[in-house]
């Protein structure tokens, strides 16, 4: 089961193009997939006073972040679609990291930080303005490590589109054959 996480808020932008392609590829291939798409759902990334008292004990009050924790059980591939805004992702997705990706859930102290999801495969399809090298060392060098392998997503890879909005409509087909070709 492939999971497929959008965190942007209009669904007439590349991002959802970039989803599209995903989905379409897969309907293609018959390959199962779910979408959690944080916009959508009107996922809550803030933490209520409630919802702190119960952090430390893993525990989550928000019933989407249940359901999300139960579809991430069932994922063995994930994929995170999202725009670097201000130099890194958007807060509904940090608050997604924050609120579901809770200790005895995604990670246990145990024996030191140990990782408790088991994803096989992970992909950051990311959009920007400024050049992909801007932000290789906050992607590659700390959200897949340190994010993403730390709670056990593996194999992770990130493929980004530069000038999003100022580059070219060929530029943004190219991405998207690229996107297609490399899921």
């Amino acid at each position: 089961m492939v999971t497929i996480v959008l965190a942007h808020p209009w669904h007439g932008s590349f991002n959802k193009a970039i989803l599209d392609t995903v989905t379409a590829k897969f309907d293609k291939e018959n390959k199962a997939y779910q979408v959690i798409d944080l916009h959508k759902d009107n996922f809550d990334p803030a933490f209520t006073e409630k919802e702190l008292a119960v952090f430390n004990q893993g525990k989550a009050l928000d019933p989407l972040v249940i359901q999300y924790q139960a579809v991430l059980k069932n994922a063995d591939e994930i994929i995170f679609i999202f725009p670097i805004w201000w130099g890194t992702m958007p807060a509904i997705l940090k608050g997604f990291f924050d609120k579901v990706l809770l200790v005895n859930f995604a990670y246990s102290y145990q024996g030191g930080w140990t990782p408790l999801l088991k994803i096989n495969k992970g992909t950051v399809i990311t959009t920007s303005q400024s050049p992909t090298e801007n932000f290789r060392s906050s992607i590659e060098d700390n959200f897949i490590p340190s994010m993403l392998n730390s709670i056990g997503i593996n194999n992770a890879t990130w493929l980004n589109n530069e000038e999003t909005s100022s580059g070219t409509d060929e530029q943004r087909k190219d991405f998207l054959k690229k996107v297609e070709n490399q899921i």
